[in-house]
């Protein structure tokens, strides 16, 4: 009966795709048409049609969870008997779990201090610094020397080794290892030969490792002027009024910071040792569709910087495929944690409720500071809304692994330089030490 009523919807959608003699277009009976075009053509669309629904009914029939397109060979399509097809398909493997509970892990959390503190608001002076351009000096550390520049290697000019107007951060490390340092103590309007090697493992290798002569011209020397530290620099790079009120407000920060940094590390580790402790065989597809979504999120962060994954994969030089090997051993543990996840929750018999969605629609709404009534129309969608509680569940199995582990916290000493995860109020970026809310950057209608 559904093979007949799919052959029946095949012939609706060809028939008026063909003129046949002695009819006029799409008004010929189905067997004229059958003799026409072939029973095969005509069966072929109804087996198209009617596959997707009955692959999901065997699918939902036999509890597979398939995670890759199926392999279909139709064994029997005739009219008057039942539609018969194979199915090759590549499942979510087996997971056999270790032990998941009452892991023994050290929360080390980053003293801050007076001296963090300070570190961070020498940071915010130098942000804020105004570019002064000087008509005399010398180029020191630190400066931006606008310059022109012709590279020659034995003599000869080679492609991407000349400039006009170039800035250049001195001491930045942006350039030939050896070329900044050069450039100290020159004057504005001076010439001055250069010489540098490039790197072994410079990503030109027509380059790497060759001697290079650069003729150089400072044109322009630009410097930083920093503010003083004080009410007035308060109040023009926060909402404070003055410079101790801004101080309290960034050792608030760094502390939260430190801690949001120490409770991520620790859920890290406990997901690692679950993880490790899990028997799993993942299929080859599982872990290449990791990669093409680690793929997809490096081109956005490229695309972020004006740049195309064309464009830096010539500039590393490296190939596409070579590239995308690079990220196969990541992708790999992490399809492995999910899947332990994942078999943690089953085990737990884990279900997010209606109530712990809702919380969830509310805090992304408050993240993208819309309404929550829009935030749930735009995650309406059965794969978005299906994605939204899997993260959710996903972080249900994290806090039970924190609950169920033997917590230790130490205070560490911070390193000279705090993680600059962010800017004060006012400023740009989180010094909230949260946990980047992946889920709240596809609420897009």
């Amino acid at each position: 009966e559904r093979l007949e009523k799919a052959v029946q919807q095949a012939y609706k959608k060809l028939v008026p795709k063909y003129n046949i003699p002695g009819f006029r277009k799409g008004k010929a009976p189905r067997f004229i048409l059958e003799r026409y075009i072939g029973s095969e053509v005509l069966y072929g669309e109804a087996a198209d049609i009617l596959l997707p629904s009955v692959y999901f009914d065997a699918v939902k029939e036999t509890a597979i969870e398939p995670v890759d397109q199926p392999e279909v060979e139709i064994v029997q399509l005739e009219a008057g008997k039942p539609f018969v097809f194979k199915a090759q398909i590549t499942v979510k493997p087996e997971v056999k779990l270790g032990e998941y509970k009452g892991f023994e892990v050290e929360k080390k959390i980053l003293q801050t201090g007076e001296r963090q503190v300070d570190e961070y608001l020498k940071k915010m002076q130098d942000r804020y610094a105004r570019l002064v351009s000087l008509e005399e000096g010398e180029v020191e550390k630190d400066d931006i020397a606008v310059i022109d520049y012709e590279g020659r290697i034995n003599g000869e000019l080679f492609p991407g080794g000349s400039a006009q107007n170039y800035s250049l951060a001195v001491g930045a490390n942006s350039f030939v290892p050896g070329f900044t340092e050069q450039l100290m103590g020159m004057k504005v309007g001076e010439q001055k030969e250069i010489k540098v090697t490039f790197p072994q493992d410079y990503h030109a290798e027509e380059l790497a490792g060759k001697e290079a002569v650069f003729t150089v011209t400072v044109k322009e020397l630009k410097r930083k002027e920093l503010s003083p530290l004080d009410d007035e620099f308060a109040k023009d790079v926060s909402e404070f009024e003055t410079l101790e009120e801004l101080k309290a407000d960034i050792r608030k920060r760094l502390a939260q910071a430190a801690e949001g940094m120490a409770e991520r590390a620790v859920k890290e580790e406990l997901i690692r040792k679950a993880s490790e402790n899990a028997e799993i065989e993942i299929p080859e597809v599982m872990i290449e569709r990791r990669i093409d979504l680690m793929l997809e999120d490096f081109e956005g962060s490229l695309f972020a910087s004006g740049l195309t994954l064309e464009q830096y994969l010539q500039a590393i030089g490296k190939a596409k495929e070579e590239f995308r090997e690079e990220f196969r051993e990541q992708a790999k543990e992490a399809v492995h944690a999910e899947l332990t996840l994942e078999a943690i929750a089953s085990a737990e018999k884990m279900e997010v409720t209606d109530e712990e969605l809702k919380e969830e629609f509310k805090k992304i709404a408050e993240k993208c500071q819309r309404d929550v009534d829009s935030v749930e129309k735009a995650l309406a969608d059965g794969d978005r809304l299906e994605g939204l509680k899997h993260s959710i569940l996903l972080d249900k199995v994290v806090d039970l692994l924190v609950q169920e582990a033997k917590i230790t916290e130490k205070m560490v000493p911070s390193p000279a330089d705090m993680p600059e995860e962010a800017e004060t109020a006012g400023g740009s970026g989180n010094l909230e030490g949260e946990e980047p809310l992946a889920k709240a950057e596809s609420v897009e209608e």
